[in-house]
């Protein structure tokens, strides 16, 4: 390793080097192209600094005025990509290397100045980066090394282009590292077009990834949701969080709420502009903001000092999402939590998402308002506060105290002090509680009846604003509203029936055709009640096309069924009508023209157009005088009943002429050989 960089990680504490560190360091890549996966959290930014610095500076150990840049490094978006910057800022800066970044949303202006005064280490964003080369302010020509980070996640983000641009752009004999949580397809591609036989390195493991964060999943009822995020909050209250949300507006409404409830809150989403985002990591950097809610804009190389807790208050939508949002505690072998609210519904969701990331999680509930109120009492009584020494100033003070308290009245008021200072913990329900209807208090009522009902299409859309206009009522004195077959039954505040009745009159008039009638009790609102039958003696009549008191006239089905002692059928409402038989009655030899009923229409329509290939043609003439002639009028062919019956629309082999040569419309109307296509008309 080169002696600066050496010393720079251990002014920083870097006792030993990470898996993907030492591996991307060994002599034998020190040249070659490299497609690194490694996990989130384990610092891969730091290692492909280290594995570029001796492409960069060769032999040197610094390096000379800054001219053309010697290594670009693209990052998917603006945050990580000033965290890249940051980082190779302190590990190149023994070696006084100048570090530029070229970043959207920042001053393309303040950009192109400083690359004019020359860089060794350009980090950006893909549309910025290509904008730059565009525009000629950037140049490519002396570059020696391009990196990749989470080049998975810029092709997702749709910057596949940006990136072949760029890499056209570059030299042929550069070195290309990609460093990708996972290697899918699109990045092997991407790997083999634009690397030249590039080393695989695979520093994720099954027994290693995320080793260091603790899984939680945790069941709320479904209306605890946020109540189990502010418990979870307030139970590591000494922590830093982050809180992540699937959409910017329910980013919004957690901020506010959690900022309502005195936690030190800032926001992270898309809409915000660069300075309002940069802000926002610089709270949570320097410990003003001790909790983030963000989209997961924010779930891609953030990362944040004291980051211990994770919660995703949404579920994500895949495992990469769900691995790169935890991945942001649990960073250089610190410690942390991920915990996912889990409402019934999302149970099975859940169990899929840590199945297929692979993830053994600890089920179970959120901290109820006895553990968090305990949990206040220890790290109370554990602050190191009580071992320092008392000054005298505390000590005159501690005595005035004790002239005008007891030790317990203090001790007790300090608490109280203690507590009031944060957030009271919620009282959670069992994650198994369904949520409940909310029902009015409507207080004692009455029960008018309206002379409408189902039956003239009455609803209470249009009745509750009949009723609150010609009764002078409010709404809030309108109770039930049911809607019987002929009647509806409304329930009144008993104080508001008095006014009701005497703005209506003594005719009880809401309008024409509409009046109310006070009842005695509770109406009768069961099943019978509400949908009564037809009795014999009152047959029902039905709105549309049912059977009426008045019976039909009987035709031949009817006569054959009477003669069998069989009822018929077709006076069943429930029942359709039975088709009539195709067979003449013994002894007739033409068909009959008499009105069919409304039943038969439709089958003695498809039989007339069915019988003429039973006829011996050419020996009766279609029609005779005076008789009005079945199908259609003369030069329009007949169209089958019933197009679902090929019988009906074919001739039968070895009838008619052949398929496909016309007929002649008076000879296809006086011998019915071959009823006419549906696509000829």
């Amino acid at each position: 390793m080169i002696t600066p960089l050496s010393e720079a990680l251990a002014e920083r504490g870097f006792d030993n080097l990470t898996p993907v560190q030492e591996a991307v360091i060994t002599p034998d890549v020190a040249t070659s192209d490299l497609l690194v996966s490694a996990q989130t959290g384990s610092g891969k930014t730091v290692g492909f600094g280290l594995a570029i610095a001796p492409t960069l500076l060769r032999e040197e150990t610094r390096f000379g005025p800054a001219a053309e840049p010697l290594a670009l490094v693209v990052a998917p978006t603006r945050e990580l990509a000033f965290q890249v910057k940051r980082e190779l800022a302190w590990l190149y800066a023994r070696t006084g290397a100048v570090v530029s970044s070229c970043v959207g949303g920042m001053d393309m202006r303040d950009e192109r100045r400083a690359l004019d005064r020359g860089a060794h280490i350009v980090v950006g964003t893909p549309g910025r980066l290509r904008d730059h080369i565009e525009r000629g302010s950037l140049d490519l020509g002396g570059l020696r090394a391009v990196v990749l980070d989470e080049a998975d996640e810029m092709l997702d983000l749709g910057f596949r282009e940006d990136l072949e641009f760029i890499l056209g752009a570059a030299p042929e004999d550069r070195r290309t590292l990609l460093f990708s949580a996972t290697v899918p397809p699109m990045i092997a591609t991407l790997a083999q077009q634009f690397q030249r036989d590039a080393r695989r390195i695979n520093t994720v493991t099954g027994t290693t990834q995320h080793a260091d964060i603790a899984y939680q999943a945790l069941r709320v009822a479904a209306s605890d949701s946020e109540h189990a995020i502010f418990n979870l909050l307030r139970y590591h209250h000494d922590k830093g969080a982050i809180v992540f949300a699937n959409t910017r507006a329910a980013v919004n409404h957690l901020t506010a709420r959690l900022a309502n409830r005195g936690f030190a809150t800032v926001s992270l989403s898309g809409e915000l502009s660069q300075s309002e985002r940069t802000h926002a990591l610089q709270a949570m950097r320097d410990g003003r903001a001790r909790v983030c809610v963000a989209t997961d804009v924010a779930a891609r190389g953030i990362d944040l000092p004291n980051l211990n807790l994770v919660i995703h208050a949404d579920l994500p939508s895949n495992t990469e999402s769900l691995l790169h949002r935890s991945g942001r505690t649990g960073r250089a072998g610190r410690k942390g939590i991920s915990a996912l609210i889990v409402p019934p519904k999302a149970v099975k969701k859940a169990e899929r998402l840590l199945k297929w990331a692979k993830i053994s999680a600890e089920w179970t509930t959120a901290p109820s308002a006895e553990e968090i109120l305990r949990q206040d009492e220890e790290r109370l009584l554990s602050d190191p506060a009580w071992s320092e020494a008392v000054t005298e100033e505390e000590a005159d003070f501690a005595a005035k105290l004790l002239a005008r308290h007891s030790p317990e009245g203090i001790a007790a008021a300090y608490l109280r002090l203690y507590r009031s200072h944060h957030a009271a913990p919620e009282e959670l329900l069992p994650p198994e509680t369904k949520p409940a209807r909310m029902e009015r208090d409507f207080g004692p009522s009455r029960w008018i009846t309206l002379s409408v009902g189902r039956g003239n299409r009455a609803e209470p859309r249009w009745l509750l604003p009949l009723l609150c206009r010609a009764g002078n009522l409010d709404k809030s004195a309108i109770g039930a509203i049911r809607v019987q077959e002929s009647e509806t039954f409304v329930e009144l505040s008993e104080a508001s029936v008095e006014g009701f009745l005497s703005a209506l009159g003594p005719d009880g008039l809401l309008e024409e055709g509409l009046s109310a009638r006070l009842l005695e009790g509770v109406p009768d609102l069961s099943p019978q009640r509400r949908a009564p039958r037809p009795s014999a003696d009152k047959p029902r009549t039905p709105r549309t096309g049912g059977m009426t008191g008045k019976p039909r006239k009987a035709g031949a089905t009817h006569k054959a069924a009477a003669a069998a002692g069989k009822p018929d059928s077709t006076h069943t409402a429930k029942h359709k009508p039975a088709p009539a038989p195709k067979s003449k009655p013994e002894g007739e030899t033409k068909p009959r023209h008499r009105a069919p009923s409304p039943a038969e229409r439709p089958r003695a329509k498809a039989d007339g157009q069915a019988k003429p290939e039973k006829r011996k043609a050419p020996a009766k003439p279609a029609a005779k005088p005076g008789q009005k002639p079945k199908g259609k009028p003369k030069g329009k062919p007949p169209v089958s009943a019933d197009a679902r019956d090929p019988s009906k629309r074919f001739s039968p082999k070895g009838r008619g002429k052949a398929p496909g040569k016309p007929r002649k419309p008076a000879a296809r109307r006086e011998g019915g050989l071959e009823p006419p296509r549906r696509g000829k008309r």
